[in-house]
């Protein structure tokens, strides 16, 4: 059985991604990986050479800022889309992994146990993994239903599948849903746990990929991200991925949180009414869970 690995990414110096925790996260379940590096106005590509040259490829392309790719962050799913088209015939499992995602290592077996078990069978696309979205700090994940619990991170080596909307899922074969499998497997999302005037930036960047896109009220405070915006949050008591531990020691900002400041929307609280006391999921899915 081949692995790759894929991603893209830009200026992830300037915006303080944990790219390379992100890739070295699940190297050792992947026989060679390709990395899409936009043109960036930092030292992003000399990060990504210095990681693994015997086994990563790179791309280095120019993202399409046309107004056509910023109608709901479509540039995303091109880039990715480049970096999969890049991956060589014989691989049998191609591994998504974004900038600011990361797999545990006590992952690892498993996932690789479960691209084995269903590496020849046909009807499964691709392999869903749960979510942890960690928020404002790595003590914190977000609870409510505007973060989601699961998306497809391990798909099938068939270029007929392809990266769907802003790059967080994938569809094939002329917008049809993926077959997929849930595995017992969590991606570590760290897209927001940033200093203060990081995310500030990292924000008003990801804002002008989405043409008329409004920021939500409450979200910048005198020009600065609010942190205390957010609706919901529980404590995170689990241990962090290894490859992330020089990272999180070098943390040099504070965000406590009061969990009294709880405050779910009523359709937030509908949504999770219906599913959990009568069974129906009014979620959004991506996929088809087989």
């Amino acid at each position: 059985m081949r692995v790759t690995g894929f991603t893209f990414i830009r200026n992830a110096v300037k915006f303080d991604y944990p790219v390379v925790e992100a890739i070295r996260s699940i190297l050792p379940v992947c026989d060679d990986f390709i990395v899409a590096v936009g043109k960036s106005d930092d030292t992003t590509l000399e990060l990504i050479k210095g990681i693994d040259p015997a086994r990563i490829k790179i791309i280095e392309t120019v993202w399409d800022d046309s107004p056509e790719l910023k109608v709901g962050g479509k540039v995303f799913a091109v880039e990715t889309d480049k970096a999969f088209q890049s991956i060589p015939e014989d691989t049998d499992w191609a591994f998504y992994i974004q900038g600011d995602e990361v797999i545990h290592e006590k992952y690892l077996e498993n996932i690789r146990k479960e691209m084995e078990h269903y590496k020849d069978d046909k009807t499964v696309d691709g392999l869903l993994f749960n979510y942890l979205h960690f928020y404002g700090s790595y003590d914190y994940i977000g609870t409510s239903p505007r973060w989601y619990d699961f998306e497809i991170r391990v798909i099938r080596n068939n270029k007929k599948i392809y990266s769907y909307r802003d790059a967080q899922g994938f569809r094939k074969d002329n917008d049809k849903k993926l077959i997929v499998k849930l595995i017992d497997a969590y991606v570590y999302h760290y897209g927001w746990v940033k200093d203060p005037k990081t995310i500030t930036r990292k924000v008003e960047n990801a804002y002008s990929f989405y043409q008329n896109l409004q920021m939500p009220e409450g979200v910048m405070t005198n020009e600065m991200f609010n942190y205390y915006s957010i609706d919901a949050l529980s404590a995170f008591t689990g241990t962090h991925p290894q490859v992330m531990k020089e990272r999180i020691e070098r943390k040099n900002w504070k965000f406590e949180y009061d969990f009294s400041f709880n405050r779910l929307s009523f359709r937030y609280k509908t949504k999770i009414f219906l599913k959990k006391y009568l069974g129906i999921n009014t979620y959004y899915e991506n996929y088809k869970i087989i």
